[in-house]
């Protein structure tokens, strides 16, 4: 309920905000419309989730005679055209606020909506689950806080330059919360690691050779020389066995990431995880 006084009128008219989701859209659009007039009193009330016929006729009947307006947004055709059927009997104002939108764009597009009740909350919520899945890859990335790992949707573990935070970005996009974690020799890995169900575990290989053409790059880039240990072969072979026995004790899938672009990964990534969940 929310009640708006926008200046000197004593008397109060109730808006009731019918809808077959939450009404969120349709109050929204009465407190636009509202904030035009300096002298209204409006007390607003939300009916959510009606989606029965007696239950709309109930509901119209009972407000009969009442100083009201009804602004509704149902996306049933069956439901709308009630309300507006029962409104009209008892001469309550309405206000059919997606009904026209649905039919203009059926009428210019060709389109015919879905008409199922819900499906843009159902879309701000996929996003925020995308958002959140995006700030756990950021937290959780590069082994920064072990914590993350128990937390995790999925858990990437490999060596440096494998590709671990581009595809952990990119499974967040997938609302798949991500860890990753580098596997250097000369650190243990998390113990927590070794705690979760291995089918959470990913682990990436690469060639040696590609490998070191790739830390070869890097190095240029930050202008340093490309014969640093980090690009030495015997090095790279070094942290890749070691990664390797890692990979064998949590004994997780492991995915030779080796001239594969992140979404060709990304893309087995995903049909391990779904069919491991079945």
């Amino acid at each position: 309920m929310l009640l708006i006084n926008k200046g000197i009128s004593e008397v109060t008219t109730l808006v009731y905000v019918i809808s077959d989701s939450i009404g969120e859209t349709a109050e929204r659009v009465i407190k636009a419309a509202v904030s035009q007039f300096d002298d209204i009193n409006l007390e607003i009330k939300r009916v959510p989730y009606v989606n029965e016929r007696g239950e709309i006729i109930d509901l119209v009947k009972k407000l009969a005679g009442s100083n009201c307006i009804i602004a509704y947004t149902m996306v049933v055709s069956e439901l709308s055209d009630t309300l507006a059927q029962e409104a009209k009997r008892y001469n309550i104002p309405v206000i059919d606020i997606i009904g026209p939108i649905l039919h203009t764009l059926t009428a210019v597009t060709g389109g015919i909506p879905k008409r199922e009740p819900g499906l843009l909350r159902q879309l701000d919520e996929e996003y925020f689950r995308r958002v959140e899945a995006v700030e756990f890859a950021v937290k959780y990335d590069d082994g920064k806080d072990p914590r993350g790992i128990v937390q995790a949707d999925l858990v990437i573990l490999g060596v440096s330059r494998t590709s671990k935070t581009p595809l952990s970005m990119y499974l967040a996009h997938r609302q798949i919360k991500t860890a990753n974690v580098p596997l250097v020799p000369e650190v243990a890995p998390p113990s927590e690691l070794f705690e979760i169900p291995a089918r959470k575990v990913i682990g990436l290989t690469i060639q040696p050779e590609q490998l070191n053409m790739i830390r070869q790059e890097r190095l240029l880039t930050l202008g340093l020389t490309a014969s640093a240990d980090y690009a030495d072969m015997e090095r790279i072979f070094e942290e890749l066995e070691y990664a390797s026995s890692i990979m064998k004790r949590v004994g997780c899938t492991t995915i030779d990431v080796t001239n594969k672009a992140v979404e060709e990964t990304a893309s087995k990534v995903l049909e391990f995880h779904f069919r491991s969940k079945r």
